[in-house]
Order: structure tokens, then C-alpha cells, then sequence
């Protein structure tokens, strides 16, 4: 994926638009502001299937800007987290593989909106943008009621949690819209997990080999890559690794890996 998107980027690079979170978060201001004053505004706004059939075809990009539902409070925390997700999705990423991520969730919605017939927000696309952040920061710490400090990894698996339960227990056209809303995510994490559950499953195996053997016989080979078992004793460089890759923990890994794991 990675390379797909490095190439699109030498090509279409200078089409990224910068400071996209930037630019969403205002718009949703905005619509917050204008909705006081006339109170059907956002229903001007919102992605309707039929209504798009009729010519308003302005909601196919308006129903990014709607602003999180609720009083004015849990308006302005909305906005503020999806700024904050959005802006630290962007550092990390760069500013075209952001767009070219919110672009997949945008068409993702679209289809999801087809496949319910009916209308719909950007709910289940800023959902996917904080998947995508709980995967690349675990460790981000938020105060729950501004008191309990929890980790953005368990609010991540909270979610991750939820729409599981509904893939199993909804129907098929509920099934397909969530997954179709949520296809950037699977998309741009899907290698990802896979890499992580075979390194994780390569770990369980070798730390259960290594523990069949009798003390003497680990000592004697010295250490050992936790990945792909190269042994010091037979002239692998092996490096002690401490990063959160790791769970912070150390662990032995062949120089090849300490550098990409």
C-alpha cells in the first residue's frame, strides 16, 4: 500500500489539499453557526440518496461539514477532537496520504449510503479517522470527564469492539454499510494487523520452543532474534530492543529486524 501511494504521490501529489483537518473543522463550525440562525440549515447538508437523484448534488461534499449532534458543549469538544485526530493524522502521515485516506472513507460512506437508501453523516467516517489514530498512537492518554486518564488504545478496542458486535448481529445491509464506510481503514490498516498478529503468533511459537528447552541448552547458544530465531553463537548481530513496537519490554532481535519490525 505504501508504495501504491508513494507512487501516486509523485503524480498527484500537488493535488493534496494541506491542512485538510484544518479546513473541515471550520466548515463544521461554520454550519453550526449558520443551523442557529436558520435551523434546517443542516438538513440541507446531510447525505441524502434521494435528494441527490434530484439535483442536490452539493451533499455529496456538504455532509462533511455537519457538526457532532448535542448542545453547544459536545459541539465544540466534536470539533475539537476531530482536529486534534486529524491534524496528528496528517503530521504523521503527510498531507496527500491523509486526503488519499479521508477520499477512500468519503467514497466508503457514499456506498454505505446506497446500500441503506437512506441519509447519512460523516459519523462513520470520522469514526474510521479514529480508528486510524488509536492504531498509530496507542499510547495517547485523553481524561475521560477531564479526571480518569485512559489510554486512546482502549477506547480504540472499545470501537473496534462495538462494530464487531453489529457485523455479527445486524443484517446484511447494515453489515455492508459498515464496512463499506470503514473500507479506508481496512484498506490502509489491513496489512498492518496482519503483520502484527504473524509476528505476534512467530513470538508465542519461539517463546515455547525456547522454553522446552533445558536451561543449559539456552544458555549455551547465547541470545537469540525473538523473530527469526538467528543465534549469537553462529555470528548474528543481535541488538536488545526496548521500543513500543515491543511493548516496551526488552527483547533480542537479529540487526536486521532491531531495523524493521
Amino acid at each position: 500500500m505504501d508504495r501504491l501511494l508513494a507512487r501516486l504521490e509523485r503524480r498527484l501529489g500537488r493535488f493534496a489539499v494541506p491542512n485538510l483537518a484544518w479546513v473541515i473543522a471550520a466548515g463544521m463550525a461554520a454550519a453550526f453557526v449558520l443551523s442557529l440562525v436558520r435551523p434546517q440549515f443542516l438538513e440541507l447538508l446531510v447525505l441524502d440518496v434521494g435528494q441527490i437523484r434530484h439535483g442536490q448534488v452539493w451533499r455529496l461534499v456538504t455532509y462533511l461539514f455537519l457538526p457532532p449532534s448535542g448542545g453547544l458543549i459536545w459541539m465544540l469538544f466534536g470539533i475539537y477532537w476531530f482536529w486534534l485526530v486529524g491534524t496528528n493524522l496528517e503530521s504523521e502521515w503527510g498531507a496527500f496520504k491523509f486526503n488519499a485516506f479521508y477520499l477512500v472513507g468519503m467514497l466508503g460512506t457514499t456506498i454505505a449510503a446506497l446500500i441503506s437508501g437512506g441519509a447519512s453523516g460523516n459519523a462513520q467516517l470520522n469514526l474510521s479517522l479514529f480508528l486510524a489514530f488509536a492504531t498509530l498512537f496507542p499510547d495517547y492518554e485523553i481524561y475521560l470527564f477531564f479526571i480518569l486518564p485512559v489510554r486512546i488504545k482502549w477506547l480504540g478496542l472499545i470501537t473496534g469492539g462495538w462494530l464487531l458486535f453489529q457485523l455479527i448481529a445486524e443484517d446484511w445491509g447494515t453489515r455492508g454499510a459498515i464496512l463499506a464506510a470503514m473500507a479506508n481503514y481496512v484498506v490502509f490498516f489491513g496489512g498492518h494487523w496482519v503483520g502484527y498478529f504473524r509476528s505476534r503468533n512467530l513470538r508465542v511459537r519461539q517463546a515455547a520452543r525456547r522454553a522446552g528447552q533445558p536451561e543449559p541448552a539456552r544458555q549455551a547458544h547465547g541470545r537469540a532474534c525473538a523473530i527469526c530465531g538467528a543465534q549469537e553463537a553462529d555470528g548474528a548481530d543481535i541488538r536488545v530492543c526496548n521500543c513500543e513496537k515491543c511493548g516496551g519490554k526488552p527483547r533480542t532481535l537479529c540487526l536486521a529486524h532491531a531495523r524493521n519490525h
